[in-house]
């Protein structure tokens, strides 16, 4: 049978979900570069064939891919794989080393550092938001004279919407500093930081915030104006497979809802499929999972937000297999171990039933915080008045709060430092899984109060 090496390190699909189905194809071996979560181990350890834990600091370089490559050759591994962005790059590199299948290191690198996946584009003619490099409060300034407000200030090596903030004027420029600066050390604290690039915390990025345009691509409300499509890309060909939507983010920009199926009309995803193509193509990728976000703006027009080398994380796959009956994570390991793989052949539009990931913060979903702090414990919930009839629910345990523990007071830059608990939610239809996580998301307060 063969074998492969399992790269761990937070984020990504949860484990009691990923490990079944790699499992599946090839006998499992698993690095964890972070301390591996204790949260459903009984579901998700027994698919393991071997375990090894090399707990790496944030930007150790090639010691973190020196690890993967030795664990990879102790094991004899077919195929390195990762679904957490903070391990993409090393993996990569790794992969490349040992001579597989991968999207390749210097591909990975565009599809990791904000600023050089946006200047790849840009050259290529990719529509993307106006943007500068920053690396100091100084340049943050200048360049907030150089962009049309309001713009976002990120890390460009971040995820999960951890460390955001919005600007409105160069006079904003030390306050906003000093709020990025906190939010990315609560990123660090909950180990969501890059693992291989060394310099990663110096990089940052300032965008234009596009004016996006819900209303004019949906002919319903209560969607986002943007949405993912998820792929695979085997042998450097790009394979859509279908296109997740989003409930409008909490301000600033924290996500807490992906939905599928899509709504919008097929010529309108068509749309997006070949931009999305356009943008997956420039960064020449050549194996892997890809993730790539893009706004709906007025007139039709796209602008693509970005790209990683890896699946959605929460549980976009989840969602994937619930509505479209395909297990995007089986695919990609037997390309991954060079195994004969039918894709679809067009982006499918049309699924069965809807399903959701949805993310619980302490404020409801217009982006106000919680007036009590109530301990956390789903299971005191009487979801019953939250749901629909025939609608369910369940938690996802690699990414809850322990219960009774307390609630931490809302921070809009923080991300997922924010995150109580992530579920998912099915539902007969679209429409009553979009009514379904909203009153999730505005009724749980009162619910465990």
């Amino acid at each position: 049978m063969k074998r492969v090496l399992y790269v761990y390190a937070k984020g990504g699909t949860a484990l009691e979900h990923a490990f079944p189905r790699i499992a599946a194809c090839a006998e499992l071996h698993v690095l964890a570069l972070m301390p591996l979560p204790t949260a459903a181990e009984e579901l998700w350890r027994p698919h393991c064939a071997s375990i090894a834990e090399a707990h790496m600091d944030p930007g150790a370089g090639d010691a973190v891919a020196d690890e993967i490559v030795r664990a990879a050759e102790r094991v004899g591994a077919d195929a390195v794989l990762t679904l957490s962005e903070f391990a993409v790059l090393a993996a990569a590199h790794a992969a490349d080393r040992l001579g597989l299948p991968g999207p390749g290191s210097a591909a990975a690198g565009r599809a990791r550092d904000k600023r050089l996946m946006r200047e790849t584009w840009q050259a290529a003619g990719v529509p993307v938001p106006a943007f500068r490099r920053v690396g100091s409060e100084a340049e943050l300034r200048t360049a907030l004279t150089e962009l049309t407000p309001p713009v976002l200030l990120k890390s460009a090596w971040s995820a999960g919407s951890i460390a955001q903030v919005v600007l409105d004027s160069p006079e904003e420029a030390p306050s906003a500093w000093a709020r990025f600066v906190r939010a990315r050390e609560k990123g660090r604290g909950i180990r969501m930081s890059e693992l291989y690039e060394p310099d990663a915390d110096g990089h940052l990025i300032v965008e234009e915030i596009v004016e996006g345009s819900a209303g004019s691509w949906y002919d319903r409300p209560g969607y986002a104006d943007y949405v993912s499509v998820e792929g695979i890309v085997a042998n450097g060909v790009y394979h859509p497979l279908c296109i997740t939507a989003r409930l409008p983010p909490i301000p600033p920009f924290n996500e807490v809802a992906s939905t599928a199926p899509c709504v919008l009309p097929e010529a309108s995803q068509r749309r997006v499929e070949e931009i999305s193509r356009q943008a997956v193509d420039a960064l020449k990728l050549d194996t892997c999972g890809t993730h790539t976000e893009l706004k709906l703006m007025a007139d039709g027009r796209v602008a693509v937000i970005e790209t990683a080398a890896r699946f959605g994380g929460v549980m976009i796959t989840r969602e994937i297999e619930e509505v479209f009956g395909l297990d995007p994570i089986a695919l990609l390991v037997r390309q991954l171990l060079g195994e004969r793989v039918d894709y679809p052949e067009r982006m499918l539009t049309e699924g069965r039933g809807a399903a959701a990931s949805l993310v619980v913060v302490p404020a409801d979903a217009a982006g106000v915080p919680w007036s009590s702090r109530p301990r956390w414990s789903h299971g005191e919930v009487d979801w019953s008045r939250l749901l629909s009839p025939g609608s369910a629910v369940g938690p996802v345990a690699a990414f809850e709060l322990p219960p009774g523990s307390p609630i931490p007071v809302y921070d809009p830059a923080a991300g997922a430092a924010n995150w109580l608990g992530l579920f998912v939610v099915t539902a007969a239809d679209a429409g009553t899984l979009l009514k379904d996580c909203n009153s999730v998301l505005n009724g749980l307060e009162s619910g465990l109060g």
